[in-house]
């Protein structure tokens, strides 16, 4: 996305938590705990990535991008693919996209990265109050 912007990047923390887990101080039933529904979200709105999973390594992870903001209302909290949060960019002001790493085998999962999207600029309301 060419206009990300506040972008955190969680490599850190994942290594941290992988390096429990190849030590032995996390289990990996803590670390493969996937809900249905980000598999779900992973099969129909994920984008494969060149990563195998760090954990059981049989597959490539798939990145799964979650939208949130004040602004999006009832798309609040859904799956988008990486087309829909171009469209999205270009209609609403700002929102929060975080992705999502998962692996849809042993349901791996771990936040990759967050950042913002959107114009940068309030939009004009499109219906006329009574006002107007």
């Amino acid at each position: 996305m060419r206009n990300q912007r506040q972008v955190v990047d969680y490599a850190l923390q994942r290594r941290a938590l992988l390096a429990g887990v190849y030590s032995g101080r996390v289990g990996t039933m803590d670390v493969c705990d996937a809900t249905p529904y980000l598999l779900r979200a992973a099969k129909f709105h994920g984008e494969p990535s060149d990563v195998s999973c760090p954990v059981c390594r049989k597959e490539a992870l798939t990145l799964v991008s979650w939208v949130y903001g004040d602004e999006l209302k009832h798309v609040a909290g859904s799956a988008r693919t990486t087309a829909e949060l171009q469209r999205m960019a270009a209609l609403f002001e700002e929102f929060t996209v975080y992705v999502v790493e998962v692996c849809r085998s042993c349901g791996w999962n771990h936040l990759v990265q967050s950042y913002v999207l959107g114009t940068g600029t309030p939009q004009r309301p499109s219906r006329r109050t009574a006002g107007q």
